[in-house]
């Protein structure tokens, strides 16, 4: 099988669920009354021409679409077709989970074409439900099987990630000194990320139950409305979790503020108490003619002596002051 071609399945009847591995076949599967699914390498260089080749039953807005480098998610009705862009957790090694892979599918009653440009776990995992023959065998079935698989593994980041928020707020609860102010920013970020996509992801899965096409059942249609509630939920799970890591910040900052404004209120005491002493110690180390005390022997502990009992008269006037 070429490499653009990541695999290709027919779907139904007595074949459902065996592969397609020649461009001829694959061909053929895609004209045929019969439903197929192939899925493609959107950013190889061979994929633009063998799409001119094999499916040039494809409107040229659709195949670029297709191919488009950046996408967000969308459903367009195109006759009894549906363009729809959706975006699935990215679980590629290495990378950040919520890094978005974009998946990209033109499907109508008989033809499913996708393409993303990194793997995606839920389209993987699709695949093997078909080949080993328990997946979905039509059209309406495997988009909203597709679309249940895309938000399940949504859902999943998006608990870990308020189980961490939580776990961030009690230990930040319990040391509030903590230096927890890298991972509440690495914990936003992330968040930031998924927030980015889940607007227009559950616009595009409302796209889908609404689109009234004629291959969609009323089966199909319940599935794709419940996976709609279910981005909504994690939607909403999402902006608490913004919310609930604001406060963890806001707390951090108000701590941090806090124990700053503790030490100038220390070194400004400090201060007070020997300004007086440093302004006299200044005044009598001046090497001029006339200064007192320069030829009395005691004169230095006089001086010191004097020194302390501003000292403590300084003390006593912050106190009274309740300024300590």
């Amino acid at each position: 099988m070429p490499d653009h071609i990541h695999f290709a399945y027919a779907l139904g009847g007595d074949t459902h669920g065996q592969p397609l591995t020649e461009d001829a076949a694959i061909s053929a599967a895609l004209h045929d009354d019969a439903p197929a699914w192939l899925h493609l390498q959107a950013d190889h260089p061979e994929t633009d021409p063998w799409i001119d080749r094999h499916l040039e039953w494809l409107d040229p807005s659709i195949r670029d679409a297709l191919t488009e480098p950046q996408t967000r998610p969308r459903a367009v009705r195109i006759g009894q077709g549906l363009l729809v862009n959706l975006r699935g957790i990215n679980f590629n090694e290495g990378k950040d989970p919520e890094d978005m892979i974009s998946i990209r599918l033109y499907i109508d009653s008989k033809r499913m074409v996708s393409m993303s440009r990194f793997r995606l776990r839920s389209v993987e995992t699709l695949a093997q439900a078909i080949s080993d023959g328990n997946g979905p065998n039509s059209a309406g079935a495997l988009l909203a099987d597709l679309i249940e698989r895309l938000t399940d593994h949504v859902e999943a980041q998006v608990q870990s990630l308020e189980e961490r928020a939580d776990k961030l707020e009690e230990v930040s609860i319990a040391h509030p000194g903590g230096a927890h102010r890298e991972e509440v920013s690495d914990q936003r970020l992330e968040l930031t990320e998924l927030r980015r996509y889940m607007g227009p992801q559950r616009e595009a899965v409302r796209g889908v139950a609404r689109s009234d096409v004629d291959w969609l059942s009323e089966a199909d249609i319940r599935k794709v409305e419940e996976q709609l509630d279910q981005i909504t939920r994690v939607g909403e799970t999402l902006e608490a979790t913004r919310e609930q890591l604001q406060a963890i910040r806001d707390e951090i900052e108000g701590t941090r503020a806090e124990r700053l404004n503790k030490n100038l209120y220390v070194l400004s005491v400090i201060s007070a108490v020997f300004l007086p002493l440093t302004f006299l110690s200044g005044l009598m180390g001046i090497n001029i003619a006339g200064m007192p005390g320069v030829n009395w022997e005691p004169a230095f502990w006089v001086f010191t002596g004097g020194l302390g009992v501003v000292t403590v008269v300084a003390l006593l006037v912050l106190r009274w002051f309740r300024i300590f």
